[in-house]
């Protein structure tokens, strides 16, 4: 089976200026280039035609009768601040140059120009935005939001390795969007339509995490009432993303190197193997490399794990993301609100853009969401911006919330053993079964979700 690639269609420009003989040159430029050409002789036109057209990049001349170049450019980027914009001027000075790259101009050029000078400068904005390339994947990575030349470096590697079946390793900080990356070589490969199952391997004992990978056999353990298959089995013929494999114990690390090598599982208390099919990709914030040396991770799965190894760069490492990030996180907010959707101040994005942000994407969608539900007003200022950048605290959760997360994450893995059966899973956690009961209220789990069914619909 074959990933489907539909050809992108070509650029779209919008042309602004009151010179109907401008606009009509400019335009056979355009298309004799092969871009697809809008042109409106005002900026309320252009206002307009905006929303229809949708264009890639605004071309507009600065003086123009009714609503001018600057005008237009402040009305389009309060709609959408990430639109490049192209200024012409025939009688421009220094000081409206300057004025213009404040207001987020792409570029200013001066008439006379010429066709080249033009067209160059066009593919230029395009290339920095991300919109240059001739074909692409409409679907492929749909979920991950950037344009900073690293991530795209990323994404045509991970679309490449997508078609094959190698073995992936991704490494990079914790929240920037691993299992995300992730999921999307799974969507992008053969394996599409079979399941991708992800673990956190530093979130589950090793006891638990042996059997929620392996599997297990009815009394291999105690609590074990019931025989349990294990992700590798529940992942046959798709994709099983460990992460935060480097927490994984050194003694389940041997386990796992045998099933990479061997292609088989034995489950916990079983004779016999069971073969798999699935792809590996691993995930880890650490270095690795540093824990084989220290002897607290194997050399040999090490190297079997980094066939393929990917790098996500830190949200520091890709400013230019950062706009793009907030436009997306900002239209999500209001739409799960059901309300206008705000936007961040100009100098409250530029602020944004150069910060260190310790906790990556995970801490940029906290800075969202603080700044929305706590501005009155459409427009956030940038004193909003700068304290709920203070307030957050980065990668380091606070203990109580760390060990509400660990808690969860048991619980669940507790049901999941023992196919949603209480009495047995309060057994394995040491638990009477009122206590338990208790905590899965309080964590809001149905036990029910996680109980198997026979053809005919009995329970098991």
């Amino acid at each position: 089976m074959s990933t489907n690639t539909t050809r992108a269609s070509a650029p779209r420009v919008l042309v602004v200026d009151d010179d109907r003989d401008m606009l009509a040159l400019l335009s056979s430029w355009l298309k004799g280039a092969g871009f697809q050409t809008d042109t409106v002789d005002s900026g309320q036109d252009a206002l307009t035609r905006i929303g229809v057209a949708r264009p890639h990049v605004v071309v507009t001349d600065l003086y123009m009768e009714g609503m001018d170049g600057m005008t237009l450019l402040r009305e389009i980027h309060r709609h959408n601040p990430l639109m490049p914009v192209i200024m012409l001027s025939g009688r421009a000075n220094i000081p409206d140059a300057v004025k213009a790259t404040h207001l987020g101009i792409a570029a200013f050029l001066t008439k006379p120009i010429g066709q080249e000078d033009l067209l160059s400068q066009i593919r230029q904005t395009l290339h920095i935005a991300g919109m240059d390339e001739a074909t692409r994947t409409d679907e492929f990575g749909k979920d991950i939001i950037c344009r900073s030349p690293r991530m795209a470096d990323l994404m045509e590697q991970a679309k490449l390795v997508a078609d094959g079946d190698v073995t992936v390793f991704i490494s990079g900080q914790t929240g920037t969007g691993k299992e995300v990356l992730a999921k999307a070589i799974h969507e992008g490969s053969p394996r599409r339509d079979k399941p991708f199952i992800g673990i956190n391997c530093g979130a589950i004992p090793e006891q638990l995490l042996e059997s929620e990978l392996f599997g297990h056999e009815k009394g291999a353990f105690t609590g074990a009432v019931t025989r349990h298959e294990g992700l590798f089995q529940a992942a046959n013929g798709g994709t099983l993303f460990l992460d935060e494999i480097g927490d994984m114990p050194l003694g389940l690390q041997v386990k796992l190197l045998r099933v990479l090598q061997d292609f088989e599982v034995r489950p916990v208390g079983s004779t016999r193997s069971v073969p798999v099919n699935v792809r590996i990709i691993s995930a880890t914030h650490n270095n690795l490399e540093a824990a084989v040396k220290a002897g607290e991770f194997r050399a040999d799965l090490y190297y079997r794990l980094n066939v393929v190894p990917l790098y996500i760069p830190s949200l520091s490492e890709r400013p230019e993301d950062i706009p793009l990030l907030l436009d997306h996180y900002l239209e999500r907010v209001a739409s799960r609100r059901n309300e206008n959707k705000k936007r961040f101040a100009p100098d409250a994005v530029e602020y944004l853009m150069t910060a260190p942000w310790p906790g990556n994407i995970r801490q940029l969608i906290n800075v969202v969401e603080q700044c929305v539900a706590l501005t009155q007003t459409d427009i956030i200022p940038l004193s909003r911006a700068k304290k709920a950048l203070r307030d957050e605290p980065g990668q380091f959760l606070p203990l109580v919330e760390a060990k509400r997360i660990f808690e969860k994450n048991y619980l669940i893995s507790v049901l999941r053993v023992t196919h949603g059966q209480v009495a047995n899973a309060a057994q394995m956690a040491g638990k009477n079964r009122t206590e338990f009961y208790k905590l899965l209220n309080q964590y809001d789990i149905d036990p029910t979700e996680f109980r198997t069914f026979d053809g005919a619909g009995e329970q098991q």
